[in-house]
């Protein structure tokens, strides 16, 4: 992935953690879903009082893209407000292999820190339909 588009993923990220719901942890976090046609679709996290039920930004994100029709995606951006750039948790490693594949995962913050990752690295062995 180029630069100019790689920084266009992070600044759409974001925008998008800009309108995160976090009244309980604090922790903002903004994703942006590139489909193969150009396409950027954003994500934030949205917390309830369970916390369990809290949907991470980046299925936010996915299936957004999805309800939109989109079903190709070629990139992901990530953006926290932390010193340690912050993957993706589990579940969404699993719904980033599930429906984007094999796409560069990249991870940033507010002070333009950015690292690159792939989702197969950030989940090696995924189960995934061929198992099915």
């Amino acid at each position: 992935m180029n630069v100019s588009n790689e920084q266009e993923l992070i600044d759409a990220a974001r925008v998008a953690r800009e309108k995160a719901h976090a009244p309980y942890s604090k922790f903002r976090v903004g994703a942006a879903l590139r489909t193969k046609s150009g396409k950027i679709i954003q994500g934030c996290n949205i917390e309830n009082a369970t916390l369990g039920l809290t949907l991470c930004a980046e299925r936010v994100a996915i299936f957004k893209a999805i309800s939109e029709g989109e079903r190709e995606f070629d990139a992901i951006a990530v953006v926290c407000d932390t010193e340690i750039l912050t993957p993706p948790c589990g579940s969404c490693r699993q719904i980033i292999w599930e429906f984007c594949g094999d796409i560069p995962v990249t991870l940033a913050n507010l002070k333009g820190k950015v690292e690159r990752e792939t989702a197969g690295s950030l989940l090696p062995r995924p189960f995934d339909r061929s198992f099915l």
